[in-house]
C-alpha cells in the first residue's frame, strides 16, 4: 500500500477491492501471494523453494518445459513439440503418427531452429524509465523516450551479465522490468508418444473434461555438444496426488485481458475475436483443401489443422464469455468503481481522468484500420514473411538509431533477429518449408485480399502487378532461393546494397510492399502509443487505489499459480478429479474400437491394445485442478508442496475458456497429465526403463 495519497488511503477502506475468486491470479515471482497460501493452505514456500522451481523451468516460445534430470532432460507437452516431430518426419517415417523413443543418447534427434530459455535474473526498471519521460511530451514522444531508455538499460545489462534480456511490461505498463535469460539452441528429441494417444479424442475432446490424453514429450538440452547439466531440476514425485491436494503450476501463460478497459473488451467482442475466427476458418479451409489430395498431403497438414482448431476453440470460449451479460456487468461495475475513485482524488484525476476516453478513441482508430491490418502483409507465405523481414532489416540499419522502429534499436535485438532470419527455412506454424502448400496458401490469401481490399488498393496493385494471384504465387515460390539459409545470410551481411540488387522474386515483392506496410505499421504504432500511455496511467491509478493486491495480466512471462485437485459441476453431475487408463480404454471401446471407421479420433495404436494387460488400469492419467492458467502454460510443470513434479499441464476445460477476461472459481479448471501415467507408459508400453530410471534417479 505504498505511494497512496491520503484520499486514496481513505478510499481503500470504503471501496470494495475487485473480488479475487479463490485461486485466481497468475502471479509474478516478485509478488507471490504468500499470505493467501499461508492462510488457506498453511504453506509458506521459502526462497530456496521459489528459486528452485523458477530455475528448473524453461520457456519454449509459446509453451513451457522443465528440467527433470541432471543431464538436461526436459519434459513438456506432445503438442509443444508436434511441429518439430513433423519437421523430422518423412513420407516413410512419421514420428507424429508412430511416436519416437531414443534407446540411447546417440539416437536422440537434433531439432533444428529451436531456442529454449531459462529466466535467471529480474530487475525492476520502472522508476528509471519514468524519469526518461519529461513533462509536455506527446504520447508518441513519450513512447520514443521510454524505448530509448529501455534500449540503453538492455544493452548495459547484457554486457554486464552475458544474459539475453527482454523488456517486460506488467500491469498494463504500470511496471517495467528487465528479465534476463540463459539461452539454449541445441535441443534433441528423446521421446514422444503416438498422436493417437497424446491427442486422444482429437478436436472433439479438446478443451473438455474428463480427458484421457498422454500429452507429453521429452527432449534433451545440449551445450557444446554434450548434455547440459542444469544447476536445478525437478525431482519426479513417486507419491502422486490425491483429490484435494495442493498443486502449483510454474509456466509462461500467454495473454489475458482482465485489466483491459471495458472499451477494449467490447472491441474484442464485436470486432477483434470475430475477425480472428473468420481468419481461422479460412486458414482451415485452405489446409483442408490441400489435405484432400491424398494421404501424404493430409499427413503434412494434420498438425497445422489441429493448431488452427485449438486457437479457434479457445477464442470461441473467450467470445462466449464476453457475451455473458452478467459477467460484463461485473466488469463494467469494477471499471466504474475505479473511475469513481480516480474522480475523487484531484491528483489522480489530473493524470488519469481522460485516459478511458483516449483508449476509446484508440479503439475507434483500430476498428477503422482492422481490414488492412488483416490483409496487408505476407499473405500466409512464410517465405514472403522472411523477405519482408530482410528488406526492413536492411532499411532500418541504414537509419540513425533514434529514427528506427523500436525492435531495431538495440544490438541485442538485431542480433536475435539476424540469427532467426539466417536459421533453417520454416513454413506455416514452424513446419518444414513446403513449396506446394505455400503456393496454395499464398494464392488463396492473395485472392482473399483482392476481394476484400479491391483491385485498385495500393497493396493489390503492388503485389499483383497486373497478374493473377495464382501466377504471382507460383512464380515467387518456385523462383525464390530464400529457403537456403546461406542466401539469407548473404543478404543480411550485404545490407541495403545486397537487398536492393537482389533479383529474388520474393525480395522483389517485398521491396514493392515495404513502403505500404511501413505506413500501415506507423498507423498501428500510433494506436499502440495511446494504449501504452493511457494503459499505464490507468494502471498507476489502480495501484494508488488497490496496491498490488491484484495480479497483473499474463504476458507470456514466467508466473506461478496454485490450487487444489478439484471437481466441478457439469452435465448435471460432478466431474471426476482423476481419469485413468481404464477410462481411456473404456472410451476407445465405447466408440466401437478401431473397427469404427467413422470415429477415428478414439482409435488406439495396436501397441496400446497389445500392452493393455500390462498396465495398472487404476493408474491416474489426467486430473482436474483449480489453478488459473491460459494458453502458453502448455507443458508447465505441476509441482507439489515439496517442489516435486507431479504432472504436466496441457489444457483447460471448456467452461473456463472465458478466463482470458475473467475467472470463475466454480468452473475454471486446468487439466494435467499425471506423472504416474508417464512413468508407467515409458516402462510398460515404450520399453524405455532407462528413461524412467533417469527421471526417478533409480
Amino acid at each position: 500500500m505504498r505511494h497512496l495519497s491520503v484520499l486514496a488511503l481513505a478510499l481503500v477502506s470504503t471501496l470494495a477491492l475487485p473480488a479475487l475468486r479463490a485461486e485466481e491470479g497468475m502471479w509474478t515471482f516478485d509478488n507471490l501471494p504468500l499470505k493467501q497460501l499461508k492462510e488457506k493452505y498453511a504453506f509458506e514456500p521459502g526462497q530456496a523453494w521459489i528459486d528452485h522451481v523458477r530455475l528448473s523451468t524453461l520457456t519454449l516460445g509459446g509453451c513451457t518445459g522443465s528440467f527433470v534430470s541432471a543431464d538436461g532432460l526436459v519434459v513438456t507437452n506432445h503438442h509443444c513439440t508436434r511441429g518439430s516431430l513433423a519437421r523430422l518426419s518423412t513420407k516413410d517415417r512419421d514420428l507424429v503418427k508412430d511416436g519416437f523413443v531414443a534407446m540411447s543418447r546417440d539416437q536422440e534427434l537434433k531439432i533444428p531452429g529451436l531456442t529454449y530459455r531459462t529466466l535467471m535474473a529480474m530487475e525492476n526498471v520502472t522508476e528509471r524509465v519514468a524519469k526518461a519521460v519529461t513533462p509536455g511530451l506527446t504520447e508518441k514522444q513519450a513512447a520514443a523516450a521510454r524505448a530509448k531508455e529501455l534500449d540503453a538499460i538492455k544493452a548495459g545489462l547484457e554486457k554486464q551479465t552475458g544474459l539475453t534480456y527482454d523488456v517486460v511490461n506488467l500491469y498494463q505498463g504500470g511496471e517495467t522490468w528487465m528479465y534476463g535469460f540463459k539461452v539454449f539452441k541445441d535441443i534433441r528429441l528423446v521421446a514422444a508418444p503416438e498422436i493417437a494417444v497424446a491427442a486422444f479424442g482429437g478436436d472433439y475432446d479438446n478443451f473438455t473434461y474428463p480427458r484421457h490424453d498422454l500429452d507429453f514429450s521429452m527432449v534433451r538440452v545440449y551445450e557444446n555438444d554434450k548434455p547440459y547439466h542444469p544447476p536445478h531440476h525437478l525431482t519426479w514425485s513417486t507419491e502422486g496426488l490425491k483429490n484435494g491436494d495442493l498443486t502449483f503450476v510454474v509456466g509462461h501463460p500467454g495473454r489475458t485481458s482482465r485489466l483491459q478497459t471495458f472499451a477494449q473488451m467490447k472491441y474484442d467482442r464485436d470486432f477483434g475475436i470475430p475477425t480472428y475466427l473468420k481468419n481461422a476458418d479460412r486458414t482451415r479451409a485452405i489446409l483442408e483443401e490441400y489435405g484432400k489430395q491424398d494421404a501424404e498431403h493430409a499427413r503434412q497438414v494434420q498438425t497445422m489443422i489441429l493448431g488452427v482448431n485449438n486457437g479457434a476453440k479457445a477464442n470461441e470460449g473467450s467470445l462466449a464469455g464476453l457475451k455473458d451479460a452478467e459477467a460484463m456487468k461485473r466488469l463494467e461495475a469494477a471499471e466504474k468503481a475505479l473511475k469513481a475513485a480516480v474522480a475523487k482524488d484531484p491528483k489522480l484525476a489530473a493524470i488519469t481522468g481522460r485516459s478511458w476516453a483516449r483508449v476509446e478513441q484508440a479503439m475507434q482508430l483500430q476498428k477503422a484500420n482492422l481490414k488492412e491490418s488483416l490483409y496487408l502483409g505476407a499473405a500466409r507465405s512464410a517465405t514472403l514473411g522472411q523477405a519482408l523481414a530482410l528488406v526492413r532489416l536492411a532499411a532500418q540499419q541504414e537509419l540513425p538509431v533514434e529514427k528506427r522502429l523500436t525492435e531495431y534499436r538495440s544490438e541485442g535485438g538485431l542480433k536475435t533477429l539476424k540469427t532467426r532470419l539466417s536459421g533453417p527455412a520454416m513454413g506455416m506454424m514452424g513446419q518444414a518449408a513446403n513449396p506446394e502448400l505455400e503456393t496454395l496458401l499464398f494464392t488463396r490469401s492473395l485472392e482473399d485480399a483482392r476481394r476484400e481490399l479491391g483491385p485498385q488498393h495500393p497493396y493489390i496493385v503492388a503485389v499483383l502487378g497486373g497478374k493473377t494471384p495464382a501466377e504471382v504465387a507460383k512464380a515467387a515460390v518456385a523462383g525464390t532461393k530464400l529457403n537456403d539459409p546461406a542466401v539469407r545470410k548473404a543478404l543480411i551481411d550485404g545490407g541495403q546494397k545486397a537487398v536492393a540488387e537482389s533479383a529474388d522474386p520474393m525480395i522483389v515483392l517485398a521491396r514493392k510492399l515495404e513502403p505500404i506496410l511501413l505506413a500501415q505499421r506507423k498507423k498501428q504504432d500510433d494506436v499502440k502509443a495511446i494504449l501504452e500511455e493511457h494503459g499505464a496511467r490507468i494502471a498507476k491509478a489502480r495501484f494508488a487505489v488497490y496496491g498490488k493486491t491484484l495480479p497483473p495480466d499474463a504476458t507470456g512471462t514466467l508466473r506461478i499459480t496454485y490450487g487444489a485437485v478439484a471437481t466441478y459441476p457439469a452435465n448435471g453431475t460432478l466431474q471426476q478429479p482423476f481419469t485413468t487408463w481404464a477410462g481411456l480404454y473404456d472410451r476407445h471401446f465405447g466408440w466401437g474400437g478401431n473397427d469404427a471407421k467413422d470415429y477415428t479420433d478414439w482409435h488406439l495404436p495396436q501397441r496400446w491394445l497389445d500392452r493393455m494387460g500390462k498396465l495398472d488400469l487404476k493408474t491416474p492419467l489426467n486430473f482436474s485442478h483449480a489453478v488459473d492458467t491460459t494458453g502458453g502454460n502448455s507443458g508447465s510443470p505441476v509441482v507439489n508442496r515439496k517442489g516435486e513434479l507431479v504432472g504436466l499441464l496441457f489444457d483447460g476445460n471448456i467452461e473456463g475458456n472465458a478466463g482470458r477476461y475473467f475467472y470463475d472459481e466454480k468452473v475454471n479448471r486446468s487439466v494435467s497429465v499425471d506423472a504416474r501415467a508417464i512413468l508407467e507408459a515409458l516402462v510398460k508400453v515404450y520399453d524405455a526403463p532407462h528413461l524412467a530410471a533417469e527421471l526417478t534417479g533409480k
